[in-house]
C-alpha cells in the first residue's frame, strides 16, 4: 500500500488551440502556463505535454475521430493515469474521453479546484474550495478512480470512493452546500469581528496582489522575514497571510507601521465561479488603503498577465482610482542591457518600482515610497485637458491620482488627489 501511494501519477497536458474561440491565446504561452499548473499539484508527474489544434470542438469527444485515436496510442504508450485539458470540458465529453482512453481526465476548472484545495489553509478558504468544488462537482458527479491517494488533501475529483446514484450524489452534494453556507457565514462573521478589531489599530493596510507566481510571496518574505511558502509554482499562496511591517522613516521621522497582506495570484481564464467562491478572501484587497500589483517583468506576457489581474481586481470591485503602486519585479532575470532599461522606464514615474525580491535590489526604495506616499500631504486639483493632450490624461491614471472624470465638448475635466511632488511631474509632461 504504501509503495502504492508514493507512485507519482503520470499525467498528460493538452492544450486545445480552437481556431474560432473568441478568448484564444496564443497556444505555446497557454501550454506552458498549463503544465505549471500541473507541477504544482503534488504527486504528480508530467511525462508529455502538446498543443492539439481544433478546427471544430466536437460535442461528445471535444476532438475529431482521428487525433481521438492518435492521442489514444500515444497516452497508452507513456502509461498516462491522468490528462489535464486546459480548457472547458463538458461532463458528456469527460465521459466519452476517459472511456476511450482509459485514463481519468480533468479541465482546467477541475485542476485549478485541486490546487486550490492543497493550498488553503484558513478554516475560510477550506470551506470557499469545498463550496466551488461541490459546485461544479454536482455537474458531472465524481467517478471510481484511485490512482491519487486522498490522505494529501484533494477534492475527490483525482480520487475518490466511486459512483453513485445520480440523484442521491445531487441530494447529498445539495446538503453539504447547506452546511458549509451556514459554517462559512459563521466564520466570516468572526473575521469582521477581527476585522473590526484590527480597524482600531491605526495601521494602514498595504495588499500585495499579482499574477500567480509574479513573486508576490517572495517579496513578502523579504520584507517581512515571514516563511510564508514561496516557490517557483503557480498558486503557491491561496489564504491572505498578513503581518505587521515597521517602514523606514522618510527624512528622519519615525518608522510607521503598516500591515502587509500578501494574497492569491490570479491567472487568465479563471472560472467565473472561483472568483466568486474566493471574493471574501480576497475581501482584505478591498480593505487596503494601498495596492502593490506586483509583475513578473521578466515574463514575454507581463503585460497580458497585468491586464489579467487588472480585469479580475475590477470583478472583485476594485474602483480603477484605488491607491496602487506597480513592482516591475525579477530584473534580476533580464539581460544587463535590457536590466538598466528598465529601471530607467520605472523611474520615469512616481507609482513604479523596479525590483529583485530575489536579490533585494530596490526593495529599501519601494518601501521608502510605500512609507512616503502615506506621510506625504494630497491636494485636491481640478485639471482640464483637451482631447489632444491624450498623453497627459494617461499619465493621471497611470498614477492612480484620478478621482473623477467629466467629459465636456472641448476635453476632459477631471478631479484629481496628487502629491506636490506628482503635481510638479505631471507639469514637466
Amino acid at each position: 500500500m504504501e509503495e502504492h501511494a508514493s507512485k507519482p501519477t503520470r499525467a498528460w497536458v493538452l492544450h486545445p488551440d480552437v481556431k474560432n474561440d473568441r478568448d484564444r491565446r496564443e497556444a505555446e504561452v497557454a501550454l506552458e502556463e498549463a503544465v505549471s499548473l500541473a507541477a504544482a499539484l503534488p504527486h504528480l508527474e508530467v511525462v508529455g505535454s502538446e498543443i492539439v489544434p481544433v478546427r471544430k470542438p466536437e460535442p461528445g469527444t471535444l476532438f475529431g475521430k482521428g487525433k481521438l485515436e492518435e492521442l489514444a496510442f500515444r497516452l497508452s504508450q507513456a502509461e498516462v493515469d491522468l490528462v489535464l485539458v486546459d480548457g472547458h470540458v463538458t461532463p458528456v465529453q469527460q465521459r466519452n474521453l476517459e472511456k476511450q482512453w482509459k485514463v481519468k481526465l480533468l479541465d482546467r476548472t477541475g485542476l485549478i479546484l485541486e490546487i486550490f484545495s492543497d493550498r488553503a489553509r484558513t478554516r475560510e478558504g477550506v470551506l470557499q474550495v469545498e463550496m466551488a468544488a461541490l459546485s461544479y462537482q454536482r455537474t458531472r458527479l465524481v467517478r471510481a478512480w484511485t490512482h491519487l491517494e486522498r490522505q494529501r488533501g484533494g477534492l475527490g475529483f483525482v480520487g475518490g470512493p466511486g459512483e453513485t446514484q445520480i440523484e442521491a450524489d445531487r441530494r447529498a452534494i445539495d446538503d453539504q452546500l447547506v452546511r458549509l453556507r451556514k459554517q462559512l457565514a459563521k466564520v466570516v462573521k468572526t473575521r469582521e469581528l477581527h476585522r473590526a478589531s484590527r480597524a482600531k489599530v491605526p495601521f494602514p493596510i498595504v495588499a500585495l496582489v499579482g499574477y500567480t507566481n509574479a513573486g508576490k510571496s517572495t517579496l513578502f518574505n523579504r520584507v517581512t522575514g515571514a516563511d510564508v511558502f514561496a516557490k517557483d509554482m503557480l498558486f503557491a499562496t491561496l489564504d491572505p497571510t498578513m503581518r505587521g511591517v515597521s517602514l523606514p522613516a522618510p527624512q528622519g521621522g519615525t518608522e510607521r507601521e503598516i500591515i502587509l497582506s500578501d494574497t492569491v495570484g490570479f491567472i487568465s481564464n479563471l472560472p467565473t465561479q472561483l472568483v466568486a467562491a474566493f471574493r471574501a478572501t480576497l475581501e482584505e484587497v478591498l480593505d487596503a488603503d494601498l495596492i502593490v500589483h506586483v509583475r513578473d517583468i521578466a515574463s514575454p506576457n507581463s503585460e497580458e498577465q497585468a491586464d489579467d489581474v487588472r480585469d479580475i481586481l475590477t470583478k472583485l470591485g476594485v474602483k480603477e482610482n484605488a491607491p496602487l503602486l506597480e513592482v516591475w519585479n525579477k530584473i534580476d532575470l533580464m539581460e544587463p542591457g535590457a536590466h538598466e532599461a528598465m529601471r530607467t522606464r520605472a523611474a520615469h514615474h512616481d507609482n513604479i518600482f523596479a525590483i529583485s525580491a530575489h536579490t533585494g535590489e530596490g526593495v529599501e526604495e519601494l518601501l521608502g515610497a510605500i512609507s512616503g506616499w502615506f506621510e506625504e500631504e494630497k491636494i485636491a486639483r481640478e485639471v482640464v485637458l483637451p482631447f489632444s493632450e491624450g498623453r497627459k490624461r494617461a499619465w493621471l491614471f497611470e498614477e492612480g491620482v484620478v478621482e473623477g472624470e467629466t467629459i465636456e465638448e472641448d476635453g476632459y475635466r477631471l478631479e484629481v488627489l496628487w502629491t506636490p511632488r506628482q503635481e510638479k511631474n505631471f507639469r514637466e509632461i
